[in-house]
């Protein structure tokens, strides 16, 4: 079946208001990890090749590993407001956001009318126009279906953005989103001109040195947890010095401890200047971390997810909110094991 035949229909609002809109600013979220930057840098490519002009604005820089993938694009980073706002721009595109304040612009942004897109469960629906596509494994998945819908011609560099996203979101297609979805759209990116080994060596290859030397900071404060089913460990402000690192050398730091054998739940505990601690967590198979996070006022979704906590001492309730987790999980299997084991004896009573 052509990928394409199967694409998840992309409304006609949100269509129309891109067709109708001469000038667009696309955002995300704070921190932005690969999907954010590819879907950003995919979609001002698209509305530029239609005709229409597009600026990109972030709170925070890119991680250097992007920047093969970022080309020439310019992207507006900071608090200050890119040339033009808010008057010559018809609408704000907020791209994997569930809700306005991740992107750390929100008074911002929210004077303009927003096209919200996004694949999170949570998503608040603040928008003029919204699309949210929770079985997207990633917003650039959604970005490849409104090329078709806008009839925008995608080239090998609109392509790679795109497989960027596309990667950096289903973990290298290792996670639970790498859905049939996925895998069709990556097929389809290659045949565009993407190139999956490029975009692999910029993303594994070609770390910093302050990047890996930081690495090892945060692998020294590894703590195992709940017979070493959960894993934590915490990124202080102080190891970017001692590190040389910058602050989006951070990306990916988490898939460390992850990769330990048996463990099925990570918090990683990021101090911020704010005083607070951002909490990012993954796991695997059952365990739900999206719903630690939303009780907590973050979002995400259940193997992979994130919120904010007061402080240090705030870290052991989100320990125990995982063991929970954990523990429910394994009631779970068990339970499961066990009704399948009835239903195949079921079954074998009736063949006899």
């Amino acid at each position: 079946m052509n990928p394409e035949s199967r694409s998840p229909a992309v409304p006609r609002e949100f269509v129309d208001a891109l067709r109708d809109g001469r000038n667009f600013l696309l955002s995300s979220h704070a921190h932005p990890d690969g999907d954010a930057i590819g879907s950003e840098v995919a979609l001002a490519r698209l509305l530029r090749s239609v005709g229409r002009s597009a600026t990109i604005w972030n709170v925070d820089p890119a991680p250097a590993t992007y920047a093969g993938v970022i080309g020439d694009m310019a992207i507006h980073v900071g608090a200050t407001p890119p040339p033009g706002f808010p008057g010559d721009f018809d609408f704000v595109v907020p791209l994997e956001c569930p809700q306005l304040d991740r992107t750390g612009l929100e008074q911002s942004l929210g004077r303009l009318p927003i096209l919200n897109m996004d694949h999170h469960l949570g998503n608040r629906l603040y928008g003029v126009a919204n699309w949210v596509d929770t079985e997207a494994p990633a917003v650039a998945e959604m970005v490849l279906h409104l090329a078709h819908a806008l009839e925008a011609p995608i080239d090998a560099a609109t392509a790679n953005a795109l497989y960027l996203g596309l990667s950096t979101d289903t973990g290298s297609f290792r996670f639970s989103n790498a859905t049939p979805r996925a895998f069709d759209a990556a097929a389809e990116l290659v045949r565009l001109g993407a190139r999956p080994e490029q975009i692999a060596g910029w993303l594994y290859e070609s770390q910093p040195p302050g990047a890996v030397r930081l690495l090892g900071e945060v692998l020294e404060t590894l703590e195992l947890h709940c017979e070493q089913r959960i894993a934590s460990v915490r990124l202080e402000l102080d190891m970017f010095d001692r590190a040389g690192a910058a602050q989006t050398d951070s990306e990916g730091l988490i898939d460390y401890p992850r990769s330990i054998r048996g463990v099925e739940a990570v918090a990683l505990f990021r101090e911020r200047p704010e005083g607070d601690v951002k909490v990012s967590l993954r796991s695997r198979g059952r365990v739900d971390v999206g719903a630690i996070a939303s009780r907590r006022g973050g979002g995400g979704h259940r193997n992979a997810a994130g919120c904010l906590i007061g402080s240090r001492e705030d870290e052991s309730g989100v320990i125990a909110e995982l063991a929970t987790a954990v523990t429910a999980s394994a009631e779970e299997a068990v339970a499961a094991s066990a009704e399948e084991a009835v239903a195949a004896s079921a079954e074998e009573a009736v063949a006899a």
